[in-house]
C-alpha cells in the first residue's frame, strides 16, 4: 500500500497546473527559483543547465507530445529535483556522496558494428533478466534516483526494455541508440505514449562521417528515425563522439543547426575514449581541440536552441568527475557494477549484491575521495586527464576486468596517457587560473600521472624537487 504524501501531492498537483499553463510562465520567475536553490542542486541538472533546459521546453510545449512533457515535468522536476533532498540527505551520510542518475546497459548486443566501439569486447550474452532490471530500477528509486541512463549495446534490441519504461512510468530513460530499430520498428508512437523515454541518436557529423564510423545506409535511417520521433512529439537529440578527426565539425553552427532543424532538442557530447575495440590514442582530439569544443559548448547552449552539454568540458556543471557513485555509476550486461561506462572494471555484481553494497565498495569510496580532491576540473578524469588515478585503484583493490582488453589502459597506453595528461596542463592550466583564479590546486600533480608524466613535468618546471621528496610530501 502506498504511503499517502501530502507534499509529493501537492508538488504533483502544482506541477499539473504549470505544464497546463506553461507558456504563461515567465523566464525570469523561474530563474529566481534556480537561484534559491543552487545548494541543493550540485548535479549536471543544475543551476543555467536547468534553466535553458526549462526554455526549451517552454519553446516547443506546443509541439511535444502530452506524456512527453508531463513525464519529465513530473519525474523529472518533481520527483528527482524538488522532492529528492531527502533522498539526497540521506544518501550523504551513508555513502558520503549521492549519485542522481545511473547508467546501465541491459545488453552489448548491438545490430551494427561500429569503429572504435567503447563496448565492442564486452560478453554478448545478457546477464541480466527481466526480474534483475525491475529490481535494480526499484532499488534506484529507493535511493532517489528517477533518471536512467541506458547505453549497450543497442538498447532497443531487447524486447522488455519499453515493457519495463513502462512499468516504471515515474522514471525518466535518456537511452543511447543508433536508432536504426525505432526507424524499422516504426516505434515513435510508443515512445511518444509512454512519454518517459528520450531517444539520443548517436551521430558523427553528416553523411560521410557517420558512413565511415557506422556503415552505409545508416545515417538514412537515422534521418528517418528523427523525423518519426519529431512528427510524434518525442523529445529526443544527438549523441555525438568528437574524436580527432571531427572535433570541430561537430560543433560547427552547420552542424548544430541542421539537428536542430530535424528537431533534436538535447546535445551530448562523449569524447573518443581509448577503450574497447583497437583504442587509438591518435583518435583522441588534443587538447587544442578539447578547449575549442569547451568554448563552442558555451557558445551552443548560450546561442543556439538546444540542450548541449560535454562531461569533459563542463567541469565546473557537473562538479568534475561524476563516477563511482559521486554522481552517476555504470552497471553492465554482466552486471559489473563500475565507476563509469569507461573505467571497466568491478569489485561487485549487482546480482549478488544491492545497490547500496555496491555503492559503498571501498573500491568506489577510493575514487570518490581521489575525484573530490582535484580542484581544476577542466582536467577532471582520473582515466585520461589524471591517469594515475585509474592506476592507483587498480593496484590497491585488484578489481575484475568488464571487457577483454581493459587491462590496456594501465600499462600498454600508459605511456601516451601521460603526455596526454601533461599536454592538457598545459593547455588548461591557464584557463582555468585566468576563470577561477581563487581555486588553487590542493593535490600534486606528480600523484596523478606515472614515472613518464612525472618527467616531463620535471622538463616543464626543473626547479620541481625528486619524486620521493613530493611523495613524501603528499602523505
Amino acid at each position: 500500500m502506498t504511503r499517502w504524501n501530502p507534499k509529493k501531492m501537492l508538488v504533483h498537483l502544482a506541477l499539473s497546473t504549470a505544464t497546463k499553463g506553461l507558456g504563461l510562465i515567465s523566464e525570469d520567475s523561474v530563474r529566481r527559483r534556480i537561484e534559491r536553490s543552487k545548494h541543493d542542486l550540485s548535479d549536471p541538472i543544475s543551476g543555467d543547465f536547468l534553466f535553458k533546459l526549462f526554455c526549451e521546453v517552454k519553446r516547443r510545449h506546443r509541439e511535444l507530445a502530452a506524456n512527453c512533457l508531463s513525464r519529465l515535468v513530473h519525474n523529472l522536476v518533481g520527483d528527482q529535483i524538488l522532492l529528492g533532498t531527502p533522498y539526497r540527505k540521506r544518501n550523504k551520510k551513508e555513502l558520503t556522496d549521492y549519485p542522481h542518475m545511473m547508467v546501465i546497459s541491459p545488453t552489448m548486443r548491438c545490430n551494427l558494428k561500429c569503429v572504435g566501439c567503447y563496448s565492442a569486447y564486452y560478453n554478448r550474452k545478457d546477464a541480466l533478466s527481466t526480474a534483475d532490471l525491475d529490481r535494480i530500477y526499484g532499488e534506484a528509486k529507493d535511493l532517489g534516483i528517477r533518471f536512467v541512463v541506458v547505453s549497450g549495446g543497442e538498447p532497443f534490441i531487447r524486447e522488455d526494455f519499453l515493457e519495463l519504461c513502462e512499468r516504471h512510468s515515474d522514471m525518466i530513460f535518456m537511452t543511447y541508440t543508433n536508432g536504426t530499430l525505432i526507424a524499422e520498428r516504426q516505434l515513435a508512437p510508443r515512445l511518444a505514449k509512454l512519454g518517459n523515454v528520450i531517444p539520443c541518436i548517436s551521430v558523427e557529423g553528416f553523411e560521410k562521417e557517420t558512413t565511415a564510423r557506422r556503415g552505409v545506409g545508416v545515417y538514412n535511417r537515422i534521418l528517418d528515425a528523427m523525423a518519426a520521433l519529431k512528427q510524434a512529439g518525442v523529445i529526443f537529440g544527438f549523441s555525438g563522439t568528437p574524436t580527432r578527426l571531427n572535433n570541430d565539425l561537430i560543433v560547427s553552427d552547420e552542424f548544430i543547426d541542421f539537428y536542430v532543424e530535424r528537431g533534436c532538442m538535447i546535445g551530448w557530447y562523449f569524447s573518443y575514449m581509448p577503450v574497447g575495440r583497437d583504442p587509438d590514442l591518435n583518435l583522441m582530439p588534443t587538447p587544442e581541440q578539447r578547449l575549442h569544443r569547451m568554448q563552442r559548448i558555451r557558445q551552443i547552449r548560450a546561442n543556439k536552441p538546444i540542450v548541449a552539454a560535454d562531461f569533459w568540458c563542463d567541469g565546473p556543471l557537473v562538479g568534475g568527475c561524476l563516477s563511482a557513485g559521486q554522481r552517476y555509476f555504470h552497471i553492465n550486461a554482466q552486471g559489473g557494477v563500475e565507476p563509469c561506462v569507461f573505467h571497466q572494471f568491478h569489485v561487485h555484481n549487482i546480482k549478488d549484491v544491492s545497490l547500496k553494497t555496491a555503492l559503498s565498495s571501498d573500491y568506489f569510496r577510493y575514487i570518490r575521495k581521489r575525484n573530490r580532491e582535484i580542484r581544476n576540473i577542466y582536467r577532471p578524469c582520473p582515466i585520461i586527464d589524471r591517469p594515475q588515478i585509474l592506476r592507483d585503484a587498480l593496484e590497491k583493490f585488484h578489481p575484475t576486468p568488464s571487457q577483454e582488453g581493459a587491462e590496456k589502459i594501465k600499462d600498454v597506453l600508459a605511456r601516451g596517457l601521460d603526455e596526454y595528461a601533461v599536454s592538457l596542463k598545459r593547455v588548461m592550466d591557464p584557463v582555468w587560473q585566468r576563470e577561477f583564479p581563487n581555486v588553487h590546486e590542493t593535490v600534486d600533480d606528480f600523484l596523478h600521472v606515472g614515472e613518464h608524466g612525472r618527467n616531463l613535468l620535471r622538463r616543464d618546471n626543473p626547479a620541481q624537487p625528486p619524486r620521493e621528496a613530493r611523495a613524501a610530501a603528499a602523505r
